[in-house]
């Protein structure tokens, strides 16, 4: 064989050896992909024909708000001022003004409180001695600062209305203003200047300041260069723009309204109670003219709120959302002290009154208040829950049947919620829903999803009105907590023929008085974001009133749980699964749907949405606000079967867009796990 020859025979042989070893790595290839994308792990059977499915109560899923963390004072209600009326410190004097502080010192300013004001349920008011004069003092005056509730967000353009009462001895040079948070740069200022005469009783004054710059920690300040004695009371800094003018925080309030809640609890929780009876909350001292309002010390989460978010607009916020009210009331119990039953009446009128404040005639003793209010229609008032965590206290029970047997007598038709828990074993007293909470952990929560199969279907149903994962799997809202949540609610979606009703609590949490972790909505005065837990509360929006399909999970799915519905949105039909994969792999899961049209499923609107993240225990914060927030994409369906993937530590859901509501009825194979 000549060289030439043999270099040629090599080549070949080398070109050979290549391409083989190319087969060989494709063919690997092949067979690792095929391993990657087996036959499904589990399959979801269900069953879309007429008359399968089972509707789910249009209240089945709402929001729990109650006065803690400030919530409502510093938060959703939008008044700027902490301790307006400078009653925070108590009705004696000389009273803690705090967090309000004076501008310049005591060589040119001296302030006090008294029992002057014109006020007959908050009798404190501050005095102002101002030494200087216009030559001697600093060129912007002396006089008070308030802060707010950790500093004002004033933002440039936009308008704010502050409202005072005060009197004087003298003529008055007074300058409202809104400052930076050291009082360094003026945002807005508006003087009021009256004469001795004009002043010499408490009169009210308004201003409406626009901001000509922005700042999210300004303070508001009252100061002059007017020699002389002012009282002040009542100091009220609000945002022209409000929801409806309502008084809400616009942003807190639509990360409330985007829940789409269909009802709402309200004050509380222990708020409602008290520590002690002497600091529960009483609604009759929260109507009425604001200015005119007492104010009271919450003993249980340690602050002071001047009650302007009170009884009225409680209501006013369930109509506006759109949810039912659920007005939770004190039943002669705090955690420290009872009323005994045989002394339990002035506490049952209270209750009846406070109905008839939301539901009587505007004629009526208590509508007539209302409509003095500016609201004469009756407001929608249908459940109403007697106590909070009391069913072991002494005098629960006695209590409970005196409360229940007035309002029924009065208002036959409205629904009385009992604190005692009758999931596992039926009440010893009447009721039309028993209160169910449940704190835990993670795993525990997770488990839970089976809490209400055994639940006898007689009887008052089901409010789980507080849940929540709590501990060291929570953190400040962790993606493990949402993710327990999440098959909890799957589970009381199932459940709800016996669960009619159901909130995540707390709502609220104001970042810098934090007393609960963790909690649904995080906020400070210019910021929020929703933690795992709220975006868990999102994917259930379109369950209330939608139809319960029956599902049949097939496989292994010990860390799955997973639901069907249909439901229809802006005139579209839909059916949507839902599931958690609470385990640390993903998993292919197969959806069959029988009893529908095959030429019904749409492929185009189909979506999916999909809440996960590279760590279980991973937070959102006002830095990263969507770290763990679900993510939107089109559904990819194929004409044969949909094969969907669910990510380790997963919540999904998949809505498949249908042509039009056509069914057929198809049988359901047997199932080895249904949902």
């Amino acid at each position: 064989m000549d060289t030439e020859s043999w270099k040629f025979l090599r080549s070949v042989c080398i070109l050979s050896f290549l391409l083989g070893s190319c087969f060989v790595y494709q063919s690997l290839r092949v067979v690792v992909a095929q391993d990657e994308g087996t036959e499904p792990a589990v399959t979801l059977q269900v069953n879309a024909s007429n008359g399968a499915g089972r509707l789910i109560p249009e209240t089945l899923f709402g929001i729990f708000f109650e006065e803690i963390n400030h919530a409502g004072a510093g938060g959703l209600w939008a008044e700027l001022v902490s301790n307006r009326g400078f009653e925070a410190g108590g009705q004696n004097t000389p009273s803690n003004i705090w967090p309000w502080s004076i501008v310049g010192d005591q060589s040119s300013v001296y302030v006090a409180t008294d029992r002057s004001s014109c006020f007959e349920r908050n009798k404190i008011a501050l005095r102002m001695d101002v030494l200087c004069d216009s030559k001697g003092c600093p060129s912007g005056g002396v006089g008070v600062y308030n802060p707010g509730y950790w500093g004002m967000n004033i933002e440039e353009g936009k308008k704010y209305k502050v409202a005072l009462y005060v009197r004087s001895t003298g003529d008055i040079d007074l300058s409202v203003s809104l400052t930076s948070s050291n009082g360094s740069l003026t945002l807005a200022s508006e003087k009021i200047i009256a004469s001795a005469s004009d002043v010499s009783n408490w009169t009210k004054k308004e201003v409406v300041l626009e901001a000509k710059g922005t700042d999210h920690g300004a303070r508001l300040q009252l100061t002059t260069t007017k020699k002389g004695s002012i009282w002040i009371d009542q100091v009220s800094a609000m945002p022209v723009d409000t929801y409806k003018g309502h008084g809400f925080r616009n942003d807190l309030y639509q990360m409330m309204s985007d829940i789409k809640p269909r009802f709402i609890r309200f004050p509380g929780g222990c708020f409602v109670e008290g520590e002690w009876l002497s600091n529960a909350f009483r609604w009759k001292e929260t109507v009425g003219p604001w200015e005119e309002r007492p104010g009271h010390f919450g003993d249980v989460w340690k602050y002071w709120t001047d009650d302007g978010l009170g009884h009225f607009e409680f209501f006013q916020l369930a109509e506006d959302i759109g949810a039912a009210p659920i007005w939770v009331f004190n039943n002669g119990i705090s955690h420290n002290d009872e009323v005994e039953t045989a002394t339990i009446m002035p506490f049952v009128q209270e209750a009846l009154d406070g109905i008839e404040f939301a539901r009587g005639d505007a004629n009526s003793t208590w509508g007539s208040i209302r409509a003095a209010m500016g609201r004469k229609e009756p407001f929608e008032l249908k459940y109403v829950a007697i106590g909070n965590e009391d069913c072991g206290k002494t005098y629960y029970r006695g209590n409970y049947i005196v409360f229940y047997d007035a309002i029924k007598k009065a208002y036959p038709d409205i629904k009385i919620i009992s604190n005692c828990d009758g999931s596992s074993r039926p009440l010893d007293h009447p009721a039309d829903y028993y209160d169910f909470h449940i704190y835990t952990s993670a795993s525990n929560l997770f488990s839970m999803y089976h809490q209400f199969d055994r639940t006898s279907r007689k009887g008052p149903k089901a409010f789980v009105s507080e849940y929540a994962v709590t501990g060291k799997d929570a953190g400040k809202g962790s993606l493990l907590a949402a993710l327990a949540e999440a098959a909890f609610l799957i589970g009381l979606e199932k459940n709800s023929d016996i669960v009619e009703m159901a909130s995540y609590a707390p709502l609220f949490v104001n970042t810098n008085d934090r007393r609960w972790n963790p909690d649904a909505i995080v906020f400070n005065s210019s910021h929020l974001y929703g933690t795992p837990s709220y975006w868990v509360q999102r994917f259930f929006a379109e369950s209330s009133g939608s139809t319960l399909l029956t599902s049949t999970l097939k496989g292994n799915s010990s860390s799955l749980v997973a639901s069907a519905i249909s439901y229809q949105s802006n005139d579209q039909d839909y059916i949507s699964i839902k599931a958690v994969n609470f385990g640390a792999t993903s998993v292919n899961m197969k959806v069959l749907v029988t009893g529908l049209d095959p030429n019904v499923m749409k492929v185009s609107g189909s979506k999916k949405t999909v809440l996960t993240s590279t760590n279980v225990m991973d937070e959102n914060s006002f830095t990263q606000p969507e770290k763990v927030a679900p993510h939107e994409s089109l559904l990819e369906m194929a004409e044969e079967d949909l094969t969907v993937i669910l990510p380790p530590h997963s919540f999904s859901s998949f809505d498949l867009l249908k042509e039009s509501a056509k069914m057929i009825r198809m049988p359901v194979s047997d199932s080895s796990s249904t949902l």
